[in-house]
């Protein structure tokens, strides 16, 4: 592993996602939200996750899941215990209430006009800091009105993992969410229903190449291209980590 994650770090540019620079700490407010909102909800919503252990007890981690609800971030903090910030859309900065939330929680606006370039900017500034993300990579919650509800993924989890390679990415499946709260359906929660959190391994870029075989002499390869072959070259693997998550995420019981 370490030759081909040598030969990955000498790419550069071409996979390093630029900060802005800019510290994003989290507002002191998330603190007070962590310890009295979350305990509420842990009382009142019945999560029961499994796999508890594999959640890094330090360091930076990108915690990936299906999204099938407007409960879910809060069930994955609720399990996570860290202060994850999320890539979430500008409408929810828009939204009464809802705008408090994501204010509060430094929670990173993704402005769909630019393509999500500046909020992967500064979800690389959060990793960079040692902090935590979370992410859904289908991008929105599932469109389907029956099973199956995973989508393919969106490769901004890859572009992320593959700028900080020795980040974990860990999978997470939720399972039972929409049944407490299924969007355009219940305007309220259903507290009574049981959700299940199922936890995977996490895997860094670095790993993915290991364990799929990505030679030394295959990145220098890449690196030997020019313009769109090596976009294409580059593309490929990031579909290749991101297929490999959502692989991970429906293994674990995603519905």
């Amino acid at each position: 592993m370490g030759d081909a994650a040598d030969a990955w770090s000498r790419l550069g540019d071409a996979v390093i996602i630029k900060g802005t620079g800019k510290p994003l700490k989290p507002p002191r407010s998330y603190s007070i939200l962590q310890w009295t909102v979350v305990p509420i909800i842990r009382f009142f919503i019945r999560i029961k996750p499994y796999g508890i252990e594999r959640i890094p007890k330090q360091g930076s981690g990108i915690f990936v899941a299906n999204h099938l609800s407007h409960v879910d971030p809060v069930v994955v903090v609720s399990v996570v215990r860290k202060k994850l910030h999320y890539l979430a859309k500008d409408e929810h900065f828009r939204t009464p209430g809802v705008s408090f939330f994501m204010k509060a929680t430094g929670q990173i606006k993704t402005e769909r006009e630019s393509g999500a370039a500046d909020a992967l900017a500064r979800a690389s500034d959060i990793l960079t800091e040692g902090r935590c993300l979370g992410l859904f990579p289908e991008g929105t919650r599932s469109r389907n009105k029956e099973p199956p509800f995973l989508a393919a993924g969106k490769t901004g989890v890859a572009r992320l993992a593959a700028s900080h390679p020795e980040v974990p990415v860990v999978p997470m499946a939720l399972i039972g969410t929409r049944e407490v709260m299924a969007p355009k359906i219940h305007k309220l929660p259903r507290l009574w229903r049981k959700i299940r959190v199922n936890i995977g391994h996490g895997r860094s870029w670095n790993q993915f190449l290991e364990q799929t075989n990505v030679s030394q002499k295959d990145i220098d390869a890449i690196a030997g291209m020019e313009g769109d072959e090596k976009k294409t070259a580059i593309a490929a693997l990031y579909r290749a980590f991101t297929d490999l998550i959502m692989a991970d995420i429906k293994e674990l019981g995603a519905p």
